[in-house]
């Protein structure tokens, strides 16, 4: 399956090691992730060489032709707003991932398509499971 996985980049990295984790596991199952470099410790360095624009059309066109995206919500993150609200206009299955004890924002959380899955978790091992029986079943 094609995931694009989406987290904060420029709105801190403080969840980079769960983001890594997620990513290994979903490609381990076979799965295809073309944002797999976002969870990179050297994804600033390397992003910085990029043209917003260029961004953009990339980043865009990988949510098009994927079969879902998973977002890891933990940290605010306007990109990933905007990635998650892309993908929903395409009518693409989301799951929002956030640490248990984390707020998440009202504008997803209080968003009734039933496209959007948000599911909390306490460890990087709760959250590739729901990962997994997200992508398995589609909820």
């Amino acid at each position: 399956m094609n995931v694009y996985f989406a987290c904060s980049i420029t709105g801190g990295r403080e969840f980079e090691s769960t983001y890594q984790e997620i990513v290994v596991a979903l490609t381990a199952d076979g799965n295809e992730i073309p944002t797999a470099h976002l969870a990179q410790s050297d994804v600033m360095e390397n992003e910085r060489e990029l043209a917003p624009h260029n961004v953009y059309e990339r980043d865009t066109n990988w949510i098009k032709n994927c079969n879902a995206l998973i977002a890891e919500v933990s940290l605010p993150s306007h990109g990933v707003g905007y990635e998650i609200g892309f993908a929903l206009n395409l009518g693409k299955p989301v799951l929002c991932l956030h640490q248990r004890d984390r707020r998440v924002s009202k504008m997803i959380t209080g968003n009734p398509n039933l496209a959007l899955c948000i599911r909390a978790y306490t460890d990087v091992k709760e959250a590739i499971s729901q990962a997994r029986a997200f992508l398995a079943t589609g909820s």
